[in-house]
């Protein structure tokens, strides 16, 4: 027995499914990202309205904007049976971008840290000499 895949999905199916709110689902169908068919006032989702909400959630938790997302969403193709190599490359260089951008905050911080330890220390030490 072959199991059917599912062919659509409400917007409760899919904020259930991702733990997410239905707000955020008709965010990002403002932003134009989801694009769900209707039914009177139902929002009707495709599998692959399923997958771009997938993507985007991803995108997010890897730190890339909503605008990054869409640009590798749209890179899609399912006509390709190349498996989209371009659209997992650049993919692959936002991750290296967001990776570097993020080494370079660390250093940041970690010079910001530097600095208030010394001006703590001087302003300890300044306390002290006024005591005494």
């Amino acid at each position: 027995m072959t199991t059917k895949k599912k062919q659509s999905y409400s917007i409760s199916e899919l904020a259930a499914e991702f733990d997410i709110t239905t707000r955020t689902i008709r965010f990002y169908e403002e932003k134009g990202l989801l694009n769900p068919s209707r039914n009177g006032q139902s929002r009707i989702y495709s599998p692959a309205d399923r997958t771009k909400l997938r993507l985007i959630l991803r995108g997010k938790r890897l730190g890339l904007s909503l605008e990054e997302s869409r640009d590798v969403i749209e890179m899609y193709d399912p006509a390709h049976d190349h498996g989209n190599k371009k659209q997992i490359q650049t993919l692959i260089d936002k991750i290296r971008d967001k990776r570097q951008q993020l080494r370079h905050q660390l250093q940041d911080i970690e010079v910001l840290l530097q600095e208030l330890d010394d001006a703590e220390a001087r302003l300890t030490d300044a306390i002290k000499d006024k005591a005494s």
